[in-house]
Parts: structure tokens; C-alpha cells; sequence
């Protein structure tokens, strides 16, 4: 399989620095007085530190890169990076207007007359994508989510989404820890709380296992709290 990999010359780098400035994705940091790639897979190849660059030492080269799926084992499998630049990627804020409780809706859904609303703050959502240094993440109530939990839990939104920043995962899917991006993402950020709802399967406690490492990693006293949701949909664990 062919991908779009970032490259550096380091040969060409001035160390003027304004790569990794306008790397919203962490992917780029300067490693003594030179422009480095930290994290090839948190480069989201939207190409914003190209047009900085003033000596032209930054470039996107088509690689062959060998993928392979190890059958039962699926945390083997190499996710494809998303260097096409997708639209997806791109972080923004979404406003959200105060509405009503839908105590209607969830008490008898055939009087129900609205359509619950989406309590979603930000986007993208999904840890791998989401950028260290998002603005969103002032003064935020962190939830992180196994990517399960909304299917199986109803009223997800209303009782976990509401009024905080949602990033989701799937530690079994997703390569590598989410502890190290957690951890920056706490440490670099005005964060008020955290929370994690993860499901009862095992492969989910990666899940937990990242947030309580990047609790204790990040040098701050931050409440938190781990919700486990059973695969029928009720609370288990709180």
C-alpha cells in the first residue's frame, strides 16, 4: 500500500521553528535547534507547515508501506494514515444552543414530539485525529469514550456529552497507547475534569488503563471518574 509520509531535511532546516507553530497536530517539535517529525501518525497531511517553511526542507513523499493483518490477534492490524487530507480532520468548534430536558422522550417515546440534539462540542472526535493545543480544550470537561458507548447506552449524550469535550477510541482498532497523546493533551491544557466510559469487554480497558496513566503522568490534581457500560446497555460500574 502507497501513503503520503512527511519528510524533514534537516540539511535544508534554518531552525526558524514556524513548522512546528503551525503543526496543530503535535506531529512536528524541534529537537536541538532542528526541525524534527515527533509523531509520524498524528500528522493529519493537511500540509499546514509547508507554506511556512522558508527553505523549502519540508515535503510529503509517497512511500510503499507494507500492511498486515494477523488473524485472531486484530490489535495487529496498521490503520492507514489519513495523509489524503481529508475534510474530517479539521478541527473546529460547534455551537450548541440550551434546549429543553427531553423528559418526553425518554419517559414515553410514543408522546415524543422532539428530536433529541446532538450534544457533540467539537470535531473531529477521535483521539488519534483530535490536536494537542485545540482551543476547545480551555477550561474543559474532558469525556473520553470508547467508540462502543454511544451505541450501547441510549441517553449517552444527554447524561455524558452534555457540556464537555468529547474524543473517542477504540484501543483493540487503534495502533499504538492513547496514554502519551492523553497525557499532553491533560498536561498542555486547562482541563477541569476527566471522564472515561468505557465498555465491559476486556480489549476496553485500554481505555482506562490510558486515562489513569495520563492522570498520573500529567503532574496535576484533576477529579475524575471511569463509567463501565455493559454490552446490553446498562451502567455496571460508576
Amino acid at each position: 500500500m502507497k501513503k503520503e509520509v512527511i519528510t524533514i531535511d534537516e540539511n535544508k532546516c534554518n531552525g526558524c521553528g514556524a513548522c512546528a507553530a503551525a503543526c496543530h497536530m503535535g506531529a512536528i517539535g524541534m529537537v536541538d535547534g532542528k526541525a524534527k517529525v515527533l509523531r509520524e501518525d498524528y500528522c493529519d497531511g493537511l500540509g499546514r507547515c509547508l507554506p511556512v517553511c522558508p527553505t523549502g526542507a519540508i515535503s510529503f513523499e509517497e512511500q510503499e508501506v507494507e500492511t498486515t493483518v494477523t488473524a485472531p490477534h486484530t490489535e495487529n492490524i496498521q490503520p492507514e494514515t489519513l495523509a489524503c487530507g481529508c475534510p474530517g480532520t479539521n478541527s473546529k468548534t460547534l455551537k450548541r444552543e440550551n434546549s429543553p430536558e427531553l423528559t418526553q422522550r425518554q419517559t414515553d417515546l410514543h408522546t415524543a414530539t422532539t428530536t433529541a440534539q446532538t450534544q457533540l462540542q467539537q470535531w473531529p472526535v477521535q483521539i488519534k485525529l483530535i490536536p494537542i493545543n485545540a482551543p476547545y480544550f480551555h477550561n474543559a470537561n474532558l469525556l473520553v469514550a470508547a467508540d462502543c458507548a454511544a451505541y450501547a447506552y441510549g441517553n449517552f449524550h444527554a447524561e455524558y456529552m452534555k457540556n464537555k469535550i468529547t474524543i473517542i477510541g477504540c484501543p483493540k482498532l487503534d495502533e499504538g497507547d492513547y496514554a502519551e497523546k492523553l497525557t499532553a493533551i491533560i498536561a498542555q491544557n486547562e482541563i477541569k475534569s476527566v471522564t472515561a466510559v468505557r465498555m465491559e469487554v476486556p480489549c476496553c480497558s485500554g481505555i482506562e488503563r490510558a486515562v489513569k496513566t495520563a492522570l498520573q503522568n500529567c503532574g496535576k490534581m484533576i477529579p475524575w471518574q471511569i463509567v463501565t457500560i455493559s454490552t446490553d446497555g446498562n451502567i455496571i460500574a460508576n
